[in-house]
C-alpha cells in the first residue's frame, strides 16, 4: 500500500501520526521516504519495521477495538456539535485583567482525547490561551498527589460555599470551602514545595502539567502574569484575610503564595494538549498517549468529586444536573471537561456568561450528553435513545437480533415488552429476513408478541399471517386477521404520537 493510505487508515481510528507511542512506526516510514526517490510503498518487510514495537496498539486500533470503535462516526457527530454551537452568541470577554480583553470573541475550538490516545480536534484549537481557574484542580491534584489527602484538608474544606469564587468567606471551621475557589487555590498554593523557592515550585508544578499533557505544549504568559498582579486587589484582600484567620501553614509566606498562584492562573495551553491533560484525568492518572502514571488513582478520584460539585462557579450545581460530568471552567473562556473512563475535553471561548464560564462551553457540554450517553446518570442499558460511541454498532444490532429472536421463539411476553420500552426496533430481521412476529407466529403455540410495526412484515413473500397459516395455528391466524383489519382502519389516524402509538398498539395473546 501507499504510505498515504497507512496514514489515513491510522488517521480513521483516532490515532495521530504525532502520538508518542507511534515514534517509532513514524520515524521508520520518514526513513523510507529519504531512501526513495519516489512515491513510497508499504511491502511487508517495511510494514513489519513500523508496526514491530506497536503491534498491540495498532492491533486494538485496526480491530476497532479501542474505547471508541467507529472514531470517523464519533468524529463527525463531534464536528456537527462544534458547528452548531459556533452559532452561539452573547456574553462578553473578560476585561478585569486587561490581558485577557485582547481576545477576540469569535474564537472557539474544541479538543478531545480518549483514555485510548484517540484525538479529535475542532476549530482554533492550536491557539495558546491562560488556564486560569482551570489550573485550580490539576493543583489540588498534585497536591493530594505528594503529601496525601489527611494533610491538604487540614487546610481546605469540601464543600460548595454557594458564594462567588472571590468572595472573602471562610466555612464554619475557618478553612476555604473547597479548592476550586480562590481562597482554596491560594491555600494549596502554599502546601506546594513550601521550603523551596520560587523558580523551583513553578518548575515543579510545570513539569507535573506537562507530564499530563503527554509533553504537548504548555507554556507560561509572563504579561499575563503582570497584569495578575496588578489588578489582583480582591485576590490580596483574600490573602491578608486567611492570613488574619491562621489558614496558612506554619511559616507560610502569603505573598509568596499569591505570587505562585498569580503564575499558575498564568500558564498557557492550547485545546489540544489541555485534552491531554483531561485525558489523564479520565484515566485514573495516567497519561494516554504516553502511557506514564503522573498522579495517583486517589488524587484524580478526589479532584473528579471536587470538580463535579464545585467546579463550575455559581453554575455548579445547574451543571451538575444538566451535563453530570465532573468540569472546570476559567474566565480565559475555557472549560476542561472530563468523561471518566472515557475521554478528556477541552473546550475553548473567551464570550464568558454573568457567572464567568464561557457561554459556547456550556452549551456545547449540555448538547454533548443531548446526543451521547455520556450523563453519570444516564443508564446504559436501557436509555437507547442517546448515542453510545463505546459500542461497536454491528455488534450492537447482532446482538439485539438475538435477544428479540429468542424472546418471541421462548413467548418471553416481558423481554418483548422491556425491548419495546427501550426503544429497540421491533422490526429487526435476522440473516434470511425473519422478524420476531415471523418467529412467535410460526413456532409458538401459545404466545406471541403483536406490534403494529412488523405484523405486515414480509420474509420470502410471507407476512407473519402466511406463516401462522403454513404451519396450521388457527388461533394465530384469527388473531392476525382481526388484528390486520383494526391496524388498517387506524393506520391513517395522526391524532397521537409516534412513541404512544407505538405502546398503545402492542398486543400480547395467550
Amino acid at each position: 500500500i501507499c504510505r498515504h493510505d497507512l496514514k489515513l487508515a491510522l488517521r480513521s481510528t483516532g490515532l495521530w501520526t504525532s502520538d508518542p507511542r507511534l515514534r517509532d512506526c513514524m520515524r521508520h516510514l520518514r526513513q523510507s521516504m529519504r531512501e526513495s526517490a519516489g512515491t513510497v510503498m508499504v511491502d511487508q518487510k517495511l510494514f513489519r519495521k513500523c508496526v514491530g514495537a506497536n503491534i498491540l496498539l495498532l492491533t486494538q486500533a485496526f480491530r476497532r477495538k479501542l474505547i471508541i470503535p467507529d472514531f470517523e462516526v464519533f468524529a463527525s457527530n463531534m464536528d456537527q456539535l462544534y458547528y452548531s454551537t459556533q452559532r452561539q452568541e452573547g456574553g462578553h470577554v473578560a476585561d478585569y485583567i486587561p490581558q485577557l480583553a485582547k481576545f477576540s470573541p469569535n474564537l472557539w475550538g474544541v479538543s478531545l482525547c480518549t483514555v485510548d490516545g484517540q484525538r479529535h480536534s475542532a476549530g482554533d484549537t492550536k491557539v495558546p490561551f491562560c488556564l486560569q481557574s482551570c489550573v485550580k484542580p490539576l493543583e489540588y491534584a498534585i497536591a493530594v498527589h505528594e503529601i496525601g489527602t489527611e494533610h491538604v484538608h487540614r487546610y481546605v474544606g469540601k464543600e460548595p460555599s454557594g458564594l462567588k469564587f472571590n468572595q472573602l468567606s471562610l466555612n464554619d471551621e475557618d478553612k476555604p470551602h473547597n479548592p476550586m475557589v480562590n481562597a482554596g487555590a491560594i491555600v494549596i498554593s502554599s502546601l506546594l514545595k513550601p521550603n523551596s523557592n520560587k523558580a523551583e515550585r513553578f518548575d515543579y508544578v510545570m513539569e507535573y502539567l506537562k507530564k499530563m499533557a503527554g509533553t504537548e505544549y504548555v507554556g507560561f504568559s509572563n504579561a499575563t502574569f503582570q497584569s495578575e498582579k496588578e489588578t489582583g486587589d480582591r485576590n490580596f484582600a483574600i490573602g491578608y484575610y486567611l492570613k488574619e484567620k491562621k489558614c496558612f501553614p506554619e511559616n507560610a509566606d502569603m505573598i509568596a503564595a499569591l505570587d505562585f498562584y498569580f503564575q499558575l492562573c498564568s500558564i498557557e495551553v492550547t485545546c489540544e494538549s489541555g485534552s491531554v491533560m483531561a485525558a489523564t484525568l479520565a484515566n485514573g492518572g495516567i497519561c494516554p498517549i504516553t502511557g506514564e502514571r503522573v498522579l495517583s488513582a486517589e488524587a484524580v478520584r478526589n479532584t473528579l468529586s471536587l470538580m463535579h460539585s464545585c467546579g463550575m462557579y455559581d453554575f455548579s450545581g445547574q451543571f451538575a444536573f444538566h451535563v453530570g460530568l465532573p468540569a472546570k471552567s476559567g474566565v480565559s473562556g475555557a472549560v476542561l471537561l472530563v468523561v471518566p473512563n472515557v475521554m478528556g475535553i477541552m473546550c475553548w471561548s473567551p464570550p464568558l456568561d454573568r457567572v464567568g464560564n464561557s457561554v459556547r462551553g456550556i452549551h456545547f457540554c449540555q448538547e454533548l450528553v443531548s446526543l451521547f450517553n455520556f450523563h453519570n446518570y444516564d443508564n446504559l442499558r436501557h436509555f437507547a435513545r442517546k448515542l453510545d460511541p463505546r459500542r461497536v454498532s454491528l455488534d450492537d444490532r447482532n446482538k439485539s437480533v438475538v435477544n428479540l429472536m429468542f424472546a418471541a421463539y421462548s413467548g418471553d411476553v416481558s423481554a418483548l415488552r422491556r425491548f419495546a420500552l427501550s426503544a429497540v426496533d421491533m422490526e429487526e430481521k435476522d440473516y434470511d429476513s425473519r422478524t420476531g412476529l415471523h418467529v412467535a407466529s410460526a413456532e409458538v403455540i401459545q404466545s406471541f408478541f403483536l406490534t403494529s410495526y412488523i405484523a405486515l412484515s414480509i420474509r420470502w413473500g410471507n407476512t407473519p399471517l402466511d406463516d401462522a397459516r403454513q404451519f396450521g395455528r388457527d388461533g394465530v391466524v384469527s388473531v392476525l386477521t382481526e388484528y390486520q383489519r383494526i391496524y388498517q382502519c387506524s393506520n391513517g389516524s395522526q391524532s397521537e404520537t409516534e412513541d404512544q402509538r407505538k405502546l398503545d398498539t402492542v398486543k400480547v395473546v395467550v
